[in-house]
This record gives C-alpha cells, structure tokens and sequence, in this order.
C-alpha cells in the first residue's frame, strides 16, 4: 500500500514537472505563465486596495510582445520556404528572410516584419529605429503584405535591387527614396545652432510614406517657418511608420536632450491605440494605454517650458465621407489633459484644400475623382506632398501663434497686458534668439529666400 501511494505520487509530480517543462518550452505556454503570475499580482494588489502599478502593465506588454514575435517566427519560415525561388530571392537581398528579418512590436499590437538592412533593433523602448546613413526606397506592386507578418517593404536601394525584383511583380516607387541622416531619422542632419528648432513626433505620416525627401510634414514645416519667420529653422522629424505613443514618448527622450528644441509636435493617427476601422467607425481602443504615453510626453515638455501640440492626422476616409469626429479623433482627446491652444485639428484646412482642389481641376475638365492630398493613385491613405503642405500650413500658423503669444506676454508688462486669456500652461523657450527670429533680426539666420514650392 505505501509503494502505491509513492507510485501516485511520483506519477503526479512527473506530470506536474511535465507541465511546467512544456509551458516554459511553448510560447503560449511561457506567455501564459508569465500572465498568470502578472494577474495574480493584480489581484492581489487589488484585494489590498491598491491600484494596479504601471511595471505590471509594463511587464504584461512585454510578455504579449514576446509571444507574438515568438509565434510569428515560425509562419516567417513556413513563408518562405513555400514561396517561389524570385520572391525569395527579394526578401534575402532586403534582409527579410527567415535568418535575417527584423521581428518587433509596432502598430499599437502587431508583430512586423522589417527589413535589418534598413532598421535594427532598439532596445531603449521605441521597439525598431531606422539606420543612420541608409539610402532605401519602397517597393510597390504584386507583393505579399503578410509573409507571416505584416511586412514593410521599404528596402535598401542599392545596385542589386533590380535584379532582386526581377520576376516578383514588384516596382520600385521613384518618388519614395530616402536616406536617414547621421541620427538615424529622415530629413537634413539636425542644426543644433538654428535659432528655431521644432521636433516632430509620429508614424509613417509624419515619416512621408511614399514620399519624396522634400515633400514630408515635417520638411514642408520647416520651409512654411522659415518663409514666414525669416529665421533659419531646423525640425527634427522623429516619425517612424508603425510607431505609436509609447514610441512617441521614447523617441522624444532619444532625441530631446541632444536638440534642445522649443516646441514639440505630435502627431496621432487612429491606429495608434488598436484597429484604425474600429477607431474611426466606432470608436473602440484602448485609449487609456494612449493617454498613458502621450500625458508622459505633455509632462515631460511642460517640465521644460516646451509647448507640446497635438494634431491628429486627418483620415482620408471620414474626412471625405460621413465625419464622426466623437469616434476620432474625440474618443482620445477626450481623455487628454491638454489646453484647447495645445491642440489642432487639421481637418477643416484640409477640407477648403480639398474643395479648392476639386473647383481648379473641375474648370481644367480634369478628373476629380480622387483626392489629391492623398495618395489616392496609389490606393493609399498618407499624405500625398499637397497634403503634406497643407498639414504644415495648418500646424505652422498655430505655432507662429504661439511664439508671438508668449513673446507679447513676455516684453509687455503684466499691468499692462490684461486677464492672460487661454494661457497654454507651456510656453515657448525663452530663449532670446527665437523672439530675434520672430523680428528677423537674428544674427547668422539665413534670409527668407526659400520660395514656395
């Protein structure tokens, strides 16, 4: 009886010692395990009446992510082992096959697939950052979007290229070449001595998805404050496509410190909290874990005296049709703890544009069809180079704004200026030299030569 008893015992301590080998070895497995004990610490928080801490929630992103990358990295190579010999072929010379393609978060929730010739792994919490000194374009055509991931074909532009494409159906987007400056970032190398430094947060629309180098947001806001303050300007364009708050907020406490900028721009987008279609149709995401970051990133600039301006991109679909502004941009404004001043809805310039847009080709007897602030030609949602123009009017009258706002308010004195009105909360640096600029007197800027394009 006792040598039975041991039996049972050694049989249900194998099993148990089974389980947790095959748990620790799956990846369902290790995810559910590590998310046990993270609910457990919830709970038990809970029951002591304390609020969940933000390192569980931490803790339980990084959990998710993992898994997705571990779950992914298997259909990448059943992919590509399936695929024809060409399609092959483009994802080694892209650094998208199984042994060298860059697996990481991005999207809100998504696992991507990247190519490492272009990106690389970023470990300070922006997930993937760009690589400094890379000349890349994009790929458009016949092509695979879900090789076992979403995939991003911006790939090296290099002498090998065309035979790479050879027999894929893919073509190489002539307008859309690139090459990262010294930082890692798209656009001019950063000028740490303009007397107007603005840095831009955001995704693939602030990045200038299958745009020209001239032709990016934050590119054409530079040109509109240099014709209208007659200053030299340099505006960091931090924006990466797939990035979302969280990348935000890490992209600013990458850059800010090396540029010392006296704004900040961000830009938001639908998709930054979960589904793009649930958040304009209905919307659903999770707007808290956005609130989270982006009230980091107001505070962090607050903390500074940097005004922090937040502009959601427009979205060609509501925009054009039926606006439901309550399911977005409304459902993650509302939620934020910024003044009316810090926060612009470009929408309505892009609206006249658009409309002026449709009378001019109307009268040419053009087609109107589509609309030319998007790259509609293309069947995609990004800003065409109008649209990009139109956001940096848009965003670059309210700054100049709020450079003469805190300027007046600074050299007027208090019993003069009346009931401060509206005050942001965060003003523009006070440094002398962007007051100079706003008077065009400053010493070593440039002239304001640059014409519209």
């Amino acid at each position: 009886m006792g040598r039975e008893r041991t039996f049972k015992r050694v049989i249900v301590l194998a099993t148990v010692v089974a389980i947790a080998v095959i748990l620790k070895v799956i990846p369902w497995g290790r995810y559910l395990t590590a998310a046990i004990a993270t609910e457990a610490r919830r709970v038990a928080s809970q029951t002591m009446g304390k609020p969940q801490d933000r390192a569980s929630i931490d803790e339980s992103w990084k959990n998710f992510r993992r898994l997705g990358i571990d779950i992914t990295r298997p259909r990448v190579r059943t992919f590509f082992a399936s695929s024809e010999p060409a399609f092959q072929k483009l994802l080694r010379y892209a650094g998208m096959d199984p042994e060298h393609g860059l697996l990481r978060w991005g999207n809100y929730n998504w696992t991507l697939l990247l190519s490492s010739k272009v990106f690389e792994p970023d470990e300070g919490g922006r997930s993937y950052r760009m690589r400094p000194g890379v000349r890349s374009i994009w790929l458009r055509g016949k092509l695979v979007l879900t090789p076992g991931a979403p995939a991003f074909y911006l790939v090296p532009d290099g002498p090998g290229l065309g035979e790479a494409i050879r027999g894929t159906g893919a073509f190489m987007l002539e307008k859309s070449r690139q090459v990262t400056n010294s930082w890692g970032l798209r656009g001019p190398e950063p000028d740490l001595q303009a007397p107007v430094r603005g840095l831009v947060l955001g995704d693939s629309y602030m990045q200038g998805m299958f745009i020209d180098e001239n032709d990016t947001p934050p590119e054409c806001l530079r040109r509109y404050l240099n014709r209208t303050l007659g200053a030299r300007v340099s505006i960091l364009n931090t924006g990466v496509m797939g990035y979302s708050p969280e990348q935000y907020y890490y992209s600013l406490t990458a850059f800010a410190g090396r540029f010392s900028p006296q704004f900040v721009v961000v830009s938001i987008f639908a998709n930054d909290c979960g589904n793009e279609i649930d958040a304009t149709g209905r919307g659903e995401g999770d707007w808290m874990e956005g609130k989270y970051w982006l009230d980091r990133i107001v505070k962090y600039c607050r903390g500074r005296g940097w005004p922090c301006l937040i502009v959601p991109a427009p979205y060609d679909v509501n925009l054009l049709g039926m606006r439901k502004p309550a399911f977005y941009p409304g459902a993650m404004v509302n939620r934020l703890d910024v003044a009316s001043l810090m926060y612009l809805d470009p929408s309505e310039d892009f609206l006249n544009a658009h409309l002026r847009s449709l009378i001019e080709r109307r009268k040419r007897s053009e087609s109107t069809d589509l609309c030319v602030l998007f790259n509609g030609e293309i069947d995609d949602n990004h800003f065409s180079a109008a649209g990009a123009e139109v956001w940096a009017e848009s965003v670059g009258r309210r700054l100049v704004l709020l450079m003469e706002k805190e300027r007046v308010f600074r050299e007027k004195p208090v019993g003069e200026a009346g009931p401060r009105v509206g005050h942001a909360g965060a003003g523009v640096n006070k440094d002398a030299s962007v007051v100079a600029a706003r008077r065009g007197a400053t010493s070593g800027s440039s002239s304001s030569s640059e014409k519209p394009r």
